[in-house]
């Protein structure tokens, strides 16, 4: 028998003293569930996902799919780069207040040292050498002997990775060109691995990476490559220790599926404690984390907006990170507002009652919003999210002018204004070229000609007349495929979880390609599914997205470069474009200062691939994030990913908000108990007086 209280124990056992009866075990649990639940304290939180957890120093957040993978060589999406980052160092990181953007030492005691080679005039090679911080320490792990220190050969070692045919890292297309004997090491490691399945990568030298001593090694690439640096910021250039390599290499690890996609091992602040990537997925805090001070200058507003309130103190502050699965953005929400996650975006249903605008047009939080301590941060994103047209395919791809004009048609009727009205409650601009705001070579007045015009007052899309005037041109008038008689059909590839927003925009998507006639095929996949579709070519049209890695036009320039393609190379080229003549421009400009003559080559370039059309634009979005007042302020930052060390919170205060705001409310219960009472006390007497005739009959008998 359950205990609780004294009070209950009495009802209950009087309760089964009455009801005996089988017939009677339905009622009877309906009946003990009620006083349970009013006997339990008022104050409790019924509604906690994280019961018993109220004072602890964590982090609650969500993710709404699965990462694909966590091995710093192969990851290459936010959502991974969001955990990665927490757990793996390169050498260098961003700074985390200055803007715009500058690259600091972050394992490394000082800037890498940049010496060139030049012959004939030309810069032949460029070296960097790279010193790191002596009595840093990886996490406690299995795979490493004590407590290992990082040495220089970690860091080779993971250059070393991103050429491994058993790794296929998504940037071995791009480091290839530049570092020297990449490609060459490539091959002498697929014939290793011909005749092994375990190999250690120390065995085999690289003539572009050198190992100078224990914290000392240099990397050489090919001419000059000024973005080179930012790579050393990248999770790619994280370190790996050798052991580590070697023991998720065991047939017998890979074969439970413990492999270095799952178990991450870093020396950054925090480690992964639980990978359950269908409940939830921990971080806790790195015991042998090296420690790092929160920086102490900033630009001029960050003192007043809160931003050094911890300036100089060790980080990081946050014990744990709890990341929950919650795919539905309603569920999201709610926890939220009810104080279980700290912090959130805004889907389009929430909109209109958390944000509304102020006199001058700019956004504020409700009152609502407000009167819960709620802050709200924006910053424009520097990214962008569009439609991508494999150009492999015979009817939507190649150069053909035909299939060129069927791109535009598409391109001028899928309107995105009304899409960032629709859904985006107005958090975003169309997109124009693949270059997004805050990054140079963005220009507010280049528009895309092909798509837009200037009526002398404004930039206008093009109308519907023009588009079908160019699908006639391309062999589909009226949206007819002349070969079946019938209308065109097109396949859309996308990863959707079935929720209200995402059937809404998949059937205004379809309405989109209805107005040209054509009829648009949906093709649902899970992510990890969808992803090896664009990688091997099998997708047609479908919806991507690029988040800056850093603050560079080449960044966005180089996913359509075709030594980038997606299925022949295995790089960000999604769409698999080639043109000679932009990989020409490509060329020249990743490696020009940001001057007059840079942004011409840029015109030159987005004029190009605008006719072309590889690209249905899109949006460049404008981020909301909502933050609970028990939340340290914390500084937007659209590049770097490692910024858990610097958050922090008051999980006291947390703790008091979410009581207030889940109290049960008992008073229906008590209702529905009290109406439960009233007709169960004639059937318990009828009941009891028909078992007990008998013994009455014999009472009143000897009466």
């Amino acid at each position: 028998m359950l205990y609780i209280m004294t009070g209950t124990f009495v009802t209950i056992t009087l309760y089964d003293t009455i009801f005996t009866n089988k017939t009677d075990f339905t009622m009877k649990k309906l009946l003990l569930f009620l006083l349970m639940t009013l006997c339990t304290h008022s104050d409790a939180q019924w509604n906690n996902p994280h019961p018993g957890k109220l004072h602890q120093n964590t982090l609650y957040s969500s993710f709404s799919s699965a990462p694909k993978t966590l091995d710093p060589a192969r990851a290459y999406s936010t959502d991974e780069s969001q955990i990665i980052a927490q757990i793996y160092e390169p050498p260098l990181q961003y700074d985390y207040l200055q803007r715009p953007y500058q690259l600091i030492p972050l394992t490394v005691e000082k800037m890498p040292t940049i010496t060139t080679i030049k012959k004939d005039g030309k810069i032949v090679y460029t070296i960097y050498d790279l010193k790191i911080k002596h009595g840093i320490y990886y996490q406690p792990h299995p795979a490493l002997p004590g407590k290992r220190e990082l040495t220089a050969e970690d860091y080779v070692y993971e250059i070393k990775r991103l050429a491994s045919p058993a790794v296929s890292s998504p940037i071995f297309g791009v480091m290839s060109d530049y570092i020297v004997g990449f490609k060459d090491y490539a091959k002498t490691l697929q014939k290793a691995y011909q005749n092994n399945h375990i190999i250690d990568l120390r065995q085999y030298p690289l003539a572009g990476v050198t190992i100078i001593n224990r914290y000392e090694y240099q990397i050489k690439i090919h001419g000059q490559y000024p973005q080179f640096i930012y790579w050393l910021a990248m999770p790619f250039f994280s370190p790996m220790p050798y052991e580590a390599d070697l023991f998720y290499a065991k047939p017998e690890l890979k074969e439970k599926n413990m492999t270095l996609d799952w178990y991450p091992i870093g020396t950054g602040p925090y480690l992964l404690q639980e990978n359950n990537p269908n409940e939830q997925m921990v971080l806790f805090k790195n015991p042998n984390f090296h420690g790092e001070k929160y920086p102490d200058v900033g630009e001029v507003s960050d003192a007043q907006n809160g931003y050094l309130k911890n300036a100089g103190k060790s980080m990081p502050f946050i014990d744990k990170l709890v990341l929950s699965l919650d795919k539905e953005s309603i569920p999201r929400w709610n926890k939220f507002l009810q104080g279980y996650y700290d912090r959130s975006g805004i889907s389009a249903d929430s909109f209109d009652s958390v944000i509304q605008l102020d006199k001058n047009g700019n956004p504020v939080l409700t009152k609502a919003m407000q009167e819960k301590g709620i802050r709200l941060e924006t910053s424009v994103s520097p990214s962008v999210f569009y439609i991508g047209f494999n150009m492999l395919d015979d009817i939507v791809g190649g150069a053909s002018e035909k299939n060129k004009k069927l791109r535009q048609a598409i391109s001028i009727a899928i309107d995105y204004e009304e899409y960032i009205q629709l859904f985006m409650n107005g958090r975003g601009v169309a997109a124009h070229g693949p270059i997004p705001p805050g990054i140079f070579g963005y220009e507010k007045n280049n528009i895309n000609k092909v798509i837009y015009f200037w009526d002398g007052k404004e930039v206008k899309r093009k109308p519907m007349i023009e588009a079908k005037k160019l699908l006639a041109e391309a062999g589909y008038p009226n949206g007819i495929d002349p070969k079946t008689g019938k209308a065109l059909v097109l396949n859309y590839d996308v990863t959707s979880t079935g929720n209200p927003d995402d059937k809404a925009q998949l059937n205004w998507m379809r309405k989109q390609f209805a107005k040209l006639g054509i009829e648009l095929n949906i093709r649902n996949t899970e992510y990890n599914r969808f992803q090896d579709k664009v990688r091997t070519g099998q997708a047609q049209i479908f919806s991507w997205g690029w988040l800056a890695d850093y603050p560079d036009p080449e960044n966005f320039l180089f996913l359509l470069y075709s030594a980038n393609g997606k299925v022949k190379y295995g790089g960000e080229n999604a769409t698999n474009y080639v043109n000679p003549k932009t990989d020409l421009l490509f060329n020249e400009i990743k490696n020009m200062p940001n001057n007059e003559k840079r942004l011409a080559k840029i015109r030159d370039y987005l004029a190009i691939i605008q006719e072309d059309a590889p690209w249905i634009w899109g949006v460049n979005p404008i981020d909301f994030t909502l933050s609970h007042q028990w939340v340290t302020p914390t500084k937007p930052n659209s590049i770097a990913y490692n910024s858990l060390k610097y958050q922090q919170l008051n999980p006291q205060l947390r703790a008091q908000l979410r009581e207030k705001w889940n109290n049960p409310v008992l008073w229906p219960l008590w209702i529905l108990l009290g109406f439960l009472v009233l007709i169960f006390i004639p059937l318990m007497i009828t009941y009891w007086l028909r078992e007990n005739r008998s013994s009455i009959r014999k009472y009143s008998d000897t009466m």
